[in-house]
């Protein structure tokens, strides 16, 4: 498959890092707060400023005001996943609703799907009730598929959804689908309601404001170093506090003892400069949304306030060592490959420039499912391991937290994530090896499928689900 040619495919000179585009759209990354003054005595000590540790903060506080909370991050509020993010307040189930069901039972799988649907409009309450503006848009989220073997997946998983309740989801053929977004080869797209896209950067900003003004300190440049019952200890001085709560996500592996707890997983996007009202006439996407695929290296992306497209996917995957970015760069193959598929995807945008890219890192477990912990002996906790999906999941995490923090028994604490646990992911160089091997076995599935020949799966698809442990 050759490149688009012409300006717009010279993707060398592209903004590339600076933490990511949505906070470049917002002035560029904040004034960091300051710093952990020294020692310091609480009742709550959250260690990572992103949607996890600031949601657990929020509920902790309007939950029960004289509670003392402390927020430590290493480096400013938004920094991670939650600053760099695809925009997705959807309500998606990390891990499959069936792992749940089978350890747990149907209805308690039913409830966590309950759960995530109803999270979605909890966040755009709270972001009302505290003004905060996201670019909060409930447009739903629309999958499509553009070759066979992606349309037979489609309908191999809108028939499992549709098993369940509180899903809502609608089969559209490829006619239906173009009357909703017209995208280049679709030949059939499934949407369902529950999701809405949001400016990540936005939220997280106006979400750590709206802690502060109840009363909870975020202290910024404070790198935690190790977390132990009673302790939360950073270069800074060390924290006291009945329960320390790790929401560190995808930057887990840097502290003392949690290497090997969750795989720090590399993505990418880029987003387009603004693209003008004869692309939308010719293109549609009017309900703003959300907007994948089904191929195995899957794409996401959405059309942002301002007219842009936001588009995202797999770059390197993983780091050797599970080394984490400092700034948001990606590498510029995988600038031009998003570009490409991107233009694939709307043959019009082919003309428009990409006006910056970035990345970042986000939390897998070993068995691919999020989990919401906490030890009433020790008073530790944490919450993450999202794949991806964390923006909704995370304000459920965090209510959650809250709850079990506080000795409140209630239909939160009694969801199928709550206390599960997973298995540490290999030694290197086993987890590289493994990592980058599923993902160029998941490449050579969707090359494969590109032929039109065959609607069913590639077998390299079914090898790589085997070694990730999602069969």
């Amino acid at each position: 498959m050759t490149e688009p040619a012409g300006p717009a495919s010279d993707e060398s000179r592209v903004p590339n890092g600076d933490v990511s585009w949505w906070w470049r759209d917002l002035g560029g990354p904040p004034a960091p707060r300051p710093p952990l003054p020294g020692d310091l005595d609480a009742d709550v000590a959250i260690v990572g400023a992103g949607y996890t540790g600031l949601w657990t903060a929020y509920y902790l506080k309007t939950l029960q005001p004289d509670l003392r909370v402390v927020v430590l991050e290493q480096r400013f509020a938004g920094f991670g996943a939650s600053g760099r993010n695809g925009g997705w307040l959807t309500n998606t189930v990390t891990g499959g609703r069936d792992r749940y069901a089978e350890k747990h039972g149907r209805d308690a799988a039913i409830a966590q799907q309950r759960a995530l649907n109803e999270t979605v409009d909890e966040v755009i309450a709270v972001a009302a009730r505290e003004g905060i503006d996201a670019d909060l848009a409930k447009g739903g989220e629309f999958g499509v598929a553009r070759t066979p073997a992606q349309l037979a997946r489609l309908q191999a998983s809108a028939e499992a959804e549709q098993s369940w309740p509180h899903t809502d989801v609608e089969v559209m053929d490829a006619s239906a689908a173009a009357s909703r977004i017209r995208i280049a080869g679709a030949l059939g797209a499934v949407w369902h309601p529950h999701c809405a896209r949001i400016h990540p950067a936005k939220l997280v900003r106006g979400l750590a404001e709206a802690v502060e003004r109840h009363g909870v300190p975020i202290y910024e440049q404070t790198h935690v170093r190790g977390i132990s019952p009673g302790r939360a200890i950073s270069d800074r001085g060390t924290v006291r506090a009945a329960h320390v709560l790790r929401a560190t996500e995808g930057f887990t592996a840097d502290l003392r003892g949690e290497h090997r707890t969750w795989l720090p997983m590399n993505s990418s996007m880029i987003v387009t400069e603004p693209l003008p009202a004869t692309f939308w006439d010719a293109v549609g996407w009017e309900g703003r949304d959300t907007l994948g695929d089904f191929a195995h290296v899957y794409m996401y992306a959405q059309r942002t306030a301002d007219d842009r497209i936001a588009f995202g996917g797999r770059g390197v995957p993983y780091r050797y060592g599970s080394r984490v970015d400092t700034d948001g760069a990606t590498q510029e193959r995988t600038i031009r490959s998003l570009a490409h598929l991107l233009r694939g995807f709307f043959p019009d945008a082919s003309a428009t420039p990409i006006a910056h890219a970035w990345a970042g890192v986000l939390g897998v477990p070993r068995d691919w499912a999020a989990t919401v912990v906490h030890d009433s002996a020790t008073g530790l906790g944490w919450a993450g391991g999202y794949v991806g999906t964390g923006v909704t999941a995370t304000n459920l995490a965090g209510r959650t937290l809250a709850d079990l923090v506080l000795g409140r028994d209630s239909e939160l604490t009694r969801l199928p994530w709550v206390g599960h646990r997973a298995r540490r992911w290999e030694v290197e160089p086993l987890r590289w090896t493994a990592v980058n091997a599923i993902y160029t076995a998941y490449r050579m599935a969707d090359r494969s499928e590109a032929s039109p020949a065959s609607d069913r799966t590639a077998w390299p698809a079914h090898v790589a689900d085997f070694v990730a442990g999602r069969h």
